[in-house]
C-alpha cells in the first residue's frame, strides 16, 4: 500500500448555507460552477439506516452489482435509443468504449469480502466497487429515508445512486460493530496507513452527491479543461503520479466532503473521487 491519502491543503470549491435561495443557486451554481452545500437538509434518519449492521440485516443475501473503477464504467442505460444487456456501460460522449462486464455478487460477500483499500498497481478496470444499478425494488425503501437537496435544474428530475467504497483508513469490524463503517461522526480524520478507492475522471449531467460515512476528495474541472490522465488509471495513481507535476493554474478544484455535506456538480463538468475512508454515499442525479 502506499502511504498515507491526506486531504487537500485547501479546498478551493465555494460554499454555501441553508441561506441559499433557489433563485440565488440557480443564478450563481446552476449553470456554471459547482457549489458545496452545507446544512440543507437533515439525513440523520437515514444515516442511521445506513450503518454496517442494519445494512448487512437489510440487504447482505441480496445480489448487488459491482462497477468496475474506469471512466468507462459510470454511465449505464441506453444507446442510440437501444437498450444495452446489464453489465454494459458507457460515457455519454467523452470516449468509445466496447461493453465492459459487470460482476453480480451478494450485498454481504461484497462487504466482508472485497471492500478493500485500493491497490496502488492494480487498473481500473480491475478494481470493483458498488456504486448504483440499485435494484430499487430491494433499495426502494431505504432510499424513501433519504431527503434530497431542496434545489433541482428546470426541466430534470431527479434520479439516486447509492453507493459504498473502501478507503485508507478501512478497518475491518465484526457485523455487530461497524456502526460507523469505522470513522466515528465526531472522531477527527487523520490521514492513514493506505490508499483509497475512486473513480476516475469522467462527465455527465448535472447532479448531486452527499457523503453518509466517510470522506470523499473530489476533483473537478471545467468542462472546456479536460484533465490530462488515462481512461484506465486509478484516481490514487493520478494523485501519486500526475497531480504533483502539474502547475498551479493547471489543478483542478477540489475538496474533501465530510458527512451530511452535498457537493453540486453542473452538466459535463470533469470529475474524479477518492474515498479517504470507507465511505457510503447517495448521488441525486438530475436528467
Amino acid at each position: 500500500l502506499a502511504g498515507t491519502v491526506p486531504e487537500e491543503p485547501r479546498c478551493t470549491v465555494e460554499r454555501a448555507d441553508a441561506s441559499l435561495t433557489y433563485p440565488l443557486f440557480l443564478q450563481r451554481f446552476a449553470f456554471s460552477r459547482p457549489v458545496i452545500l452545507g446544512g440543507v437538509t437533515d439525513n440523520s434518519a437515514f444515516r442511521a439506516l445506513c450503518s454496517r449492521e442494519k445494512l448487512l440485516a437489510a440487504f447482505g443475501p441480496f445480489s448487488v452489482r459491482l462497477s468496475t473503477a474506469n471512466t468507462y464504467s459510470y454511465r449505464k442505460g441506453e444507446r442510440g435509443g437501444r437498450a444495452l444487456p446489464w453489465g454494459c456501460r458507457f460515457p455519454r460522449s467523452s470516449f468509445a468504449h466496447p461493453c465492459i462486464p459487470a460482476v453480480d455478487v451478494p450485498f454481504q460477500e461484497y462487504v466482508e469480502h472485497l471492500l478493500k483499500p485500493q491497490d496502488p498497481a492494480r487498473l481500473g478496470s480491475d478494481t470493483l466497487y458498488f456504486f448504483g444499478d440499485n435494484n430499487f425494488t430491494e433499495w426502494g425503501p431505504l432510499f424513501q429515508h433519504y431527503v434530497p437537496p431542496p434545489f433541482r435544474i428546470p426541466g430534470t428530475s431527479p434520479a439516486y445512486s447509492f453507493g459504498i467504497a473502501g478507503g485508507c483508513g478501512m478497518r475491518t469490524f465484526g457485523v455487530g460493530s461497524g456502526r460507523d463503517w469505522g470513522l466515528s461522526q465526531h472522531q477527527a480524520p487523520t490521514p492513514s496507513a493506505g490508499s483509497g478507492s475512486g473513480v476516475p475522471f469522467h462527465w455527465h449531467g448535472p447532479g448531486f452527491s452527499e457523503v453518509i460515512f466517510g470522506r470523499k476528495r473530489w476533483f473537478l474541472y471545467p468542462p472546456d479543461k479536460t484533465p490530462h490522465f488515462h481512461p484506465n488509471e486509478t484516481t490514487l495513481a493520478w494523485l501519486q503520479h500526475t497531480y504533483p507535476t502539474l502547475p498551479p493554474a493547471q489543478r483542478p478544484l477540489e475538496c474533501t466532503l465530510r458527512p451530511g455535506e452535498v457537493l453540486y456538480f453542473p452538466d459535463r463538468w470533469w470529475h474524479a473521487t477518492l474515498n479517504l475512508d470507507t465511505s457510503v454515499f447517495i448521488s441525486t442525479f438530475l436528467g
